[in-house]
């Protein structure tokens, strides 16, 4: 299992939501310790990026893999409409 690390900026956000989508949110990422690599619809990798994007509904969790550690960076999470400005 990989171990989560959140960003300032994603601490921010996820003290900023309503609380169903954060319980939503941090499921999310929990099922993504589990098995980063698991075939998942919701995750991709971004073109020209070592950062991964998560959906969940209307948000999006961005994030990096460190392999050799076993951790996931949590970098940002934001509302779908403002996620890649």
């Amino acid at each position: 299992m990989f171990k989560i690390e959140y960003s300032r900026e994603s601490l921010k956000a996820l003290k900023k939501m309503p609380r169903n989508s954060l319980k939503l949110i941090r499921s999310k990422i929990e099922n993504l310790a589990e098995n980063p690599y698991h075939q998942n619809n919701n995750v991709i990798q971004l073109t020209g990026s070592e950062e991964y994007r998560l959906r969940v509904g209307n948000w999006r969790v961005f994030y990096t893999l460190k392999d050799k550690l076993l951790t996931i960076d949590i970098l940002k999470i934001k509302p779908r409409g403002g996620a890649y400005q």
